[in-house]
């Protein structure tokens, strides 16, 4: 068993998986959580081919008990949590006047309500020098109007994952956001491999609530 784990809650083929692969290749045992059991069974089968130890986790973050109990199986298992990824969100195309207000508690429940009760959850359970990572977006600073469900989602995260890092200074456990400014393709800077290497960073680092990443600078030319 390798000596530290991460819960990986919202473990997609993205940025969930690239980070449980980042840090599985460092020495973390890996916990996959996400609704699809069938995934991430796959994902986990994967992992432990490349000689990662991950196991899966069936979890949905529209009910608080999942979480808390996907939280409980992970600490089981490896006897510890080291790092909580925060990746679960939602998505849809609609502007305010098209969505409906129940789907859209929904939507907050996923993307706001079940990142709180991870936290809760999690708290207890950490020693000093873990990390409690949310994945932000930058439609939660710049919204826009056909994704104001995600845009809102994204805000309330932000605002979360800021107020968690202000609560737990002082207490040796570094919670921290990473706002991408951009839309996640593969084999693109805003690879889900590129990313998952800034979330750890972020553990190494654990310095400010919020990082950014950013679309690469435009390189300048300086003729003579």
């Amino acid at each position: 068993m390798a000596e530290k784990a991460i819960c990986i809650l919202g473990a997609g083929p993205g940025i969930g998986l690239s980070a449980a692969r980042k840090f599985g290749q460092i020495g973390y045992s890996v916990a996959l959580v996400a609704r699809d059991e069938k995934k991430i069974n796959t994902f986990a089968e994967q992992l432990n081919q490349e000689g990662i130890e991950a196991i899966a986790i069936q979890g949905n973050a529209m009910a608080n008990e999942s979480v808390r109990k996907a939280i409980r199986i992970t600490y089981d298992t490896f006897g510890r949590i080291d790092v909580l990824l925060y990746n679960a969100f939602t998505f849809r195309n609609e502007l305010p006047s098209e969505m409906d207000p129940i789907e859209f508690a929904a939507d907050m429940q996923v993307d706001v309500i079940g990142a709180l009760t991870a936290y809760k959850s999690v708290l207890p359970l950490l020693k000093e020098g873990s990390s409690i990572l949310f994945t932000g977006g930058g439609l939660g600073v710049k919204p826009m109007k056909a994704f104001t469900s995600v845009a809102v989602g994204k805000a309330a995260i932000r605002a979360l994952a800021l107020s968690i890092h202000q609560e737990l200074k002082g207490k040796d456990i570094y919670a921290g956001t990473l706002t991408i400014n951009g839309f996640v393709k593969d084999d693109t800077h805003f690879s889900p491999e590129n990313i998952a290497e800034k979330l750890f960073k972020m553990t190494e680092k654990r310095d400010q609530g919020e990082w950014t990443f950013d679309r690469e600078p435009i390189k300048t030319s300086h003729n003579k």
